[in-house]
């Protein structure tokens, strides 16, 4: 890894120091998109998936390009990465008929509720618990809390969405998460969790899907 501890917290207190109070209004974004999950249908727009898909967009053309490029070569990759996936986020948003975001009492919606309880509350206690203190610390709007809070809001969606658009998020949980191996950011494990979580759904949803079929 081409930087310590200490360099990779700097980087966030450059990030919250330059776009505060930008942060809050990227946890109304995700309180306004978990509210609109439990709104009738015709109410709700498509603010879940264009929601995510402005997220992701920030986090690859500001975090990575802007502020993590500077200690790391390998986010500018990231960056375009994390645009790709506001491209797959908002095509699949235009191109699916009838979808929903509306949690219902499976292990999916329960699950997608937990992480979504991790990203916005547990997460920037743990970081708080684990010595890493504002501004030095990973706000919602950076990729690791926000990547839970993603793989959260797609456990909810019906239909599932398609592997493109899960992809990329289950593979930055196995990326960003190694930072919670190699550089003690121990709340990262939760980014781990999440990812395997994932993974682990949609196989069992997969595999009774092809029973059925049978």
């Amino acid at each position: 890894m081409p930087f310590t501890l200490h360099e990779f917290l700097q980087v966030f207190a450059e990030y919250n120091d330059a776009i505060w109070p930008i942060q809050n209004a990227w946890i109304a974004l995700a309180l306004a998109m978990i509210v609109a999950a439990f709104l009738p249908s015709r109410i709700r727009p498509a603010i879940i998936p264009f929601g995510l898909a402005l997220l992701w967009t920030w986090m690859g053309a500001v975090y990575h390009l802007i502020f993590f490029r500077k200690i790391n070569p390998a986010a500018t990759a990231f960056g375009l990465v994390f645009l790709l996936e506001a491209v797959l986020l908002t095509t699949w948003a235009l191109q699916t008929r009838g979808l929903s975001f509306r949690p219902r009492h499976t292990p999916r919606a329960w699950a997608g509720g937990g992480l979504l309880v991790f990203a916005l509350v547990i997460y920037p206690k743990l970081a708080v618990a684990f010595g890493h203190f504002y501004p030095a610390q990973p706000t919602f709007g950076l990729p690791c809390p926000t990547t839970i809070a993603t793989l959260g809001l797609l456990l909810w969606a019906t239909p599932s969405p398609p592997w493109q658009v899960w992809t990329i998020p289950v593979l930055w949980a196995g990326i960003g998460s190694s930072a919670a191996i190699r550089l003690g950011m121990r709340e990262d494990w939760g980014l781990l969790i999440a990812g395997l979580s994932a993974l682990a759904l949609n196989w069992m949803d997969a595999r009774e899907r092809r029973g059925a079929a049978a």
